[in-house]
């Protein structure tokens, strides 16, 4: 963008009258070298959105094919270009061309980010810092938007395309986008600085079990040995922090659902992606305007329960659906999974009875722990390391209860043993040298499991 840069600020003219336009701002030196031939570009492209949306006639928008419409778009902008006196090259033309297309029908600077596979998560804290995560690993970009009202209108564009709404008798909101990602929002009087909008990507290519061997974050044993879990139909809790990969392995493990079962799957937004014919898919729904019309997953759980599922896949487990789910888990509705937020096998169980106890339910503590020891049977602990990467680092049998605390025992564990010169964590899974005891039902469903697999220094 160097060329255009010194274009605009050879032809001494003023960018011309925007209706309703704020006054140019100082230059913003201060921000990766950003000046005010930024703005300047800023203020083009601005304007001849502007000049577009007049001379367009929108009652015709919907009935024009796509590549029509696109056809049709770059004509009339290059027109207004070519009247522009600013000179401008081919590779610059095509640039205003496709950010004021961008602004016109999709997420106007966030377009090219939402296109690039490599990048996981998006972050904007206000108009002029966004920073994406890669390899997880945060960098800022040198994508900015006008101001802050530019990043509003791009956040009520994604909210309204799902029939959300954001304002300020409700400054938050949870909403996706057409590819599944996930998005939040969140706006002033609560955002301090100005808008904030954050999207977790999803990515195009799915990633199934032999890729997480090949990358690391699995051993072989404990992959085999998870697949054979969910066809003998344990009850797998997946835990970890954010960003851990939860969702991920929850889409893979999944997989080795049977396609002749009925799965029903809840959600708080909607980010599985499951490759059975045979799936129900729910999601939940906030209030309305009036405060009316919400469904929680507690309300999801206790329908699914009608609908004659083989197995309930709970997105998360985060409030008081946590009882209808272990309810169910112990009334014949075996082979469920569900994710969790926590940082450690025993930290599950522990937020698990928080989330009970959030039922209202006068039942005993020990009569809660007896229902969470007889309703799960593994826990896969997901973490991601200072290192961006992302690895099973405990898999934990609940075997029961031992008076009145849950029995666990640590089939798995991670092996941390310090960093390199680059940052990389060193370390490998390895067994704990415990066998266990689900080991003879999956047995019955068919799988052998050698008892190497468990052997103390083995992988």
């Amino acid at each position: 963008m160097g060329l255009l840069k010194e274009r605009l600020e050879s032809t001494g003219r003023p960018a011309g009258p925007i209706p309703d336009a704020p006054a140019r701002k100082p230059a913003m030196g201060g921000v990766n070298g950003r000046t005010t031939s930024v703005e300047d570009y800023q203020v083009l492209k601005t304007r001849i959105h502007r000049n577009l949306i007049n001379r367009l006639d929108l009652t015709r928008l919907d009935k024009l094919h796509p590549n029509v419409l696109r056809e049709e778009i770059t004509r009339i902008v290059e027109d207004m270009l070519t009247a522009e006196v600013i000179p401008l090259s081919v590779a610059e033309r095509e640039r205003v061309i496709t950010e004021v297309r961008d602004e016109l029908f999709g997420l106007g600077p966030l377009e090219p980010l939402l296109h690039d596979r490599s990048i996981s998560d998006i972050l904007v804290n206000t108009f002029n810092r966004v920073y994406v995560e890669r390899r997880g690993k945060l960098e800022l970009t040198d994508v900015l938007f006008k101001d802050n009202d530019h990043l509003r209108q791009i956040i009520d564009r994604i909210v309204s395309s799902v029939g959300r709404r954001i304002d300020e008798s409700s400054p938050m909101v949870d909403a996706r986008l057409l590819d599944g990602s996930r998005v939040n929002a969140i706006i002033p009087p609560l955002a301090l600085d100005g808008p904030i909008l954050s999207i977790r990507r999803f990515g195009t290519i799915s990633i199934s079990m032999d890729s997480l061997v090949q990358m690391g974050s699995v051993s072989p044993g404990i992959a085999f040995l998870l697949e054979g879990c969910v066809k003998a139909r344990l009850n797998i809790l997946i835990s970890g922090g954010t960003g851990a990969g939860k969702t991920t392995l929850l889409n893979i493990l999944s997989s080795f659902i049977p396609s002749d079962e009925r799965i029903v799957t809840i959600e708080d937004s909607a980010e599985l992606r499951l490759m059975q014919e045979h799936v129900v898919r729910l999601e939940t729904r906030p209030p309305n305007i009036e405060g009316k019309g919400q469904i929680t997953q507690r309300d999801l759980v206790r329908n699914a329960l009608r609908m004659r599922p083989d197995r309930i896949v709970l997105g998360e487990v985060r409030s008081d659906e946590a009882m209808d789910m272990l309810q169910a888990m112990n009334t014949g509705h075996d082979g469920s999974l569900a994710t969790i937020h926590a940082n450690t096998p025993r930290d599950c169980m522990t937020r698990l009875e928080t989330l009970v106890s959030m039922a209202g339910l006068q039942i005993s503590d020990k009569a809660m722990r007896h229902q969470i020891a007889s309703a799960i049977n593994v826990v896969v602990q997901a973490s991601r390391l200072t290192d961006g990467s992302r690895k099973i680092t405990s898999l934990a049998e609940v075997t029961g209860m031992e008076g009145d605390v849950i029995a666990m025992q640590e089939i798995f564990t991670f092996d941390r043993q310090g960093v390199d010169k680059d940052g990389k964590v060193l370390g490998q899974i390895k067994p704990t040298g415990i066998r266990p005891r689900f080991t003879d039902r999956l047995k019955r469903y068919g799988y052998q499991l050698s008892s190497s697999i468990f052997d103390e220094g083995s992988r």
